[in-house]
């Protein structure tokens, strides 16, 4: 039914027109006393009558302020029934983590406050101009939460809530910023997997598989529906969300086996009465987060990244709350010493071998479990702080001989018949399955300044068998995500076929924001030939994107690298050792002719940049300023942070160039 004018203009009910200009107030005065009213500032006092106003007893006043910031997103009913969505089921009922986290303290005699910036979807807006805010967002959300924190000055501590990709970065970002008070990080969780139906990865690929004819209207239709079986918490998947949830544990900033809980469960609303408690116990001891927070701790959190082979995303995140926190960031070498160092110990969604979700690597043990095997291999440094206020060594024994570790191991071998230690493994255990590492760096005359491949997710089926992936085909190259899926369905007069090579380019920060293509990588996942094409970009992956794919390209074709001077049916030649964690990408051929990477090299130094590299024409301006403010603070390397120091000397010196050049002209003339 239509909606009239007069319905926008007058509900027609009379009792709305019974309006006060004056109310009783609250009952009694403010505990204020003569010193108070002498030397605080006027904001403390009225921040007590606003406290008041809000209904909050007034001789409570005076407990311990606890900021509890959140990405809650979406209005609840009282029993749980949408009143108006979220964008994600993982900001969907963090809510309720605030509600029981605020409660624990408000009987603790201390005094809650809750703000709240919420996040956005990654998986809602693959393949659309939304992805273009995807990675700016996290820095623009940190400020937020920052701004938030030094808005209530009378704070004595933070707990910050987050579930997924942006969510958690920004969140640690924005308390590492602000490390001068106790800080905890309360992970959101994840959601289940339904009992008959595809993980929300795989169902991400629906629309492929379609159009190849791979499956039916009615298949797809009944997919979509299951893939979200629970209506809280981040993806099934060990991708970008729940590798946050774990790089936050591994870095002391949640408590233990807090990461990938299944949201909604009482022992997820748990954590979060337990994280209350946590931050009154650092507050009342005198801990602050940079006490937890050490070069030390995030070597740690490189260490347990490497043995869950987690999602290439971290490479820039886990810079940027370094940066955040005025620690060394991680560069592309501790990566790749790292990742050569630390065995591969989690079998889940989408590594595999046998891919358990994120629910019953929580129940096999979780972070914790993965670094009691760590430790015993030696690869920890056992001696830093954790938000339990207890060194990691101490907190390990604890979940050693921890009744919750018993039972919860116990509920996955009886419930799901599945052993925990095929799960989590010790060392010995993930060579004998095949567990190879996370993460490879190719370079290379494509990549003089560096890539990034998952390469352990590439299809054990097209790798030699001295563990080398070798692939050698011609370049079809794209300049936009809409025109590269296309090929990928099928549809057009050049449909990607095996063994051609998807050159992906102008999608780089400078280019759309440095966007997320999981569209292609996972509709080449799950189609029968996808395994034979292989992805070379300068964007990036979902944390769940698996098959030979290598991003982060980079110098990016906009900022000149060469990867923007490929023309289609250049052939490109890839290798990837995936033991050693060697690799490289480079222009072997063109125009029929075959030759090395070093003539390759040469032919690209001459070859003029493609005349149609230009800029997503959707790019939004704030994107745009991303872009060039995290340019001259590092690039992707460095995180894609803002390096305020770096931003105000490159300004500094175009300012006194441009003045120079002014000052020259007249002198010319």
């Amino acid at each position: 039914m239509p909606v009239t004018l007069e319905q926008i203009l007058d509900s027609g009910d009379r009792s709305l027109f019974d309006v006060r200009s004056k109310a009783h107030g609250p009952k009694g005065p403010l505990p204020v006393t003569p010193e108070m009213l002498l030397t605080r500032p006027s904001g403390d006092l009225f921040g007590w009558a606003q406290d008041a106003g809000m209904g909050w007893d007034p001789q409570q006043l005076g407990g311990r302020e606890i900021l509890i910031l959140s990405t809650h997103g979406g209005i609840r009913a009282a029993d749980g029934t949408p009143v108006a969505l979220g964008f994600h089921t993982g900001h969907w009922e963090v809510g309720l983590l605030m509600d029981a986290a605020a409660k624990e303290l408000k009987s603790l005699g201390a005094i809650p406050f809750a703000a709240y910036c919420t996040d956005p979807c990654d998986g809602r807006t693959q393949g659309t101009t939304g992805m273009f805010d995807s990675l700016p967002y996290r820095n623009d959300a940190a400020i937020v939460f920052r701004r938030q924190i030094r808005s209530l000055p009378t704070r004595a501590g933070v707990i910050g809530v987050a579930t997924c990709d942006k969510g958690v970065p920004a969140m640690m970002m924005a308390l590492a910023g602000s490390s001068d008070y106790p800080s905890v990080l309360v992970p959101g969780g994840v959601t289940l997997l339904a009992e008959k139906g595809e993980d929300a990865g795989r169902v991400q690929s629906v629309g492929a598989r379609y159009a190849r004819n791979q499956m039916t209207l009615e298949e797809a239709a009944d997919a979509l529906c299951h893939a979200c079986a629970t209506p809280g918490g981040g993806c099934q998947f060990l991708g970008t969300a729940a590798t946050s949830q774990v790089v936050g544990e591994a870095l002391g900033m949640s408590l233990p086996h807090a990461a990938l809980a299944p949201s909604g469960h009482p022992i997820w609303i748990d954590m979060a009465r337990r994280s209350g408690r946590a931050v009154l116990n650092l507050e009342a001891r005198g801990l602050r987060l940079r006490d937890i927070l050490t070069d030390a701790s995030v070597r740690n959190a490189l260490v347990v990244h490497a043995a869950f082979g987690g999602s290439t995303n971290l490479i820039l995140h886990l810079p940027a709350v370094a940066y955040a926190a005025g620690l060394r960031r991680p560069e592309e070498s501790d990566w790749i010493r790292v990742n050569r160092q630390v065995p591969r110990l989690v079998d889940a969604l989408p590594n595999g071998p046998k891919g358990h979700p994120t629910v019953q690597v929580f129940l096999a043990g979780g972070v914790p479990e993965v670094m009691l095997h760590l430790r015993r291999a030696g690869l920890l440094e056992t001696n830093v702080l954790t938000a339990g206020g207890e060194t990691l060594g101490a907190m390990l024994d604890w979940w050693e001989q921890s009744e919750r570790r018993t039972a919860l191991r116990r509920v996955l071998k009886e419930r799901d018949g599945v052993d925990p230690d095929d799960v989590i493994m010790d060392p010995d255990g993930a060579h004998r399955r095949g567990l190879t590492s996370t993460v490879t760096f190719p370079g290379g005359n494509l990549a003089p300044e560096g890539s990034v491949i998952k390469s352990t997710s590439i299809d054990p089926t097209v790798v030699d068998a001295d563990g080398v992936y070798r692939n050698t085909g011609p370049a079809r190259v794209f300049l936009t995500e809409t025109a590269a899926i296309e090929a990928v369905k099928g549809a057009g007069p050049r449909p990607l076929k095996p063994g051609d090579i998807l050159v992906l380019i102008c999608r780089g920060p400078l280019g759309s924001g440095m966007e997320e293509i999981f569209q292609i990588t996972t509709s080449l996942r799950h189609l029968d030939f996808g395994k034979y094409i292989a992805v070379l970009t300068d964007a990036r992956f979902s944390g769940v994107s698996t098959g030979a794919c290598i991003g982060h390209v980079s110098p990016e074709a906009l900022a000149g690298g060469p990867i923007g001077k490929l023309r289609d049916g250049d052939l490109i030649e890839i290798v990837i050792d995936r033991v050693r964690l060697e690799g490289s990408v480079n222009l072997v051929g063109t125009a029929g002719v075959v030759f090395g990477a070093e003539e390759g090299a040469r032919v690209l130094a001459a070859r003029p940049p493609r005349e149609d590299l230009a800029p997503d024409p959707s790019l939004p301006p704030d994107s745009r300023l991303w872009a060039a403010l995290q340019n001259a603070s590092g690039g992707t390397w460095g995180g894609c942070i803002y390096d305020v120091d770096a931003i105000i000397e490159t300004l500094e010196a175009g300012r006194k160039a441009l003045a120079a050049e002014r000052q020259a002209k007249p002198a010319l003339r």
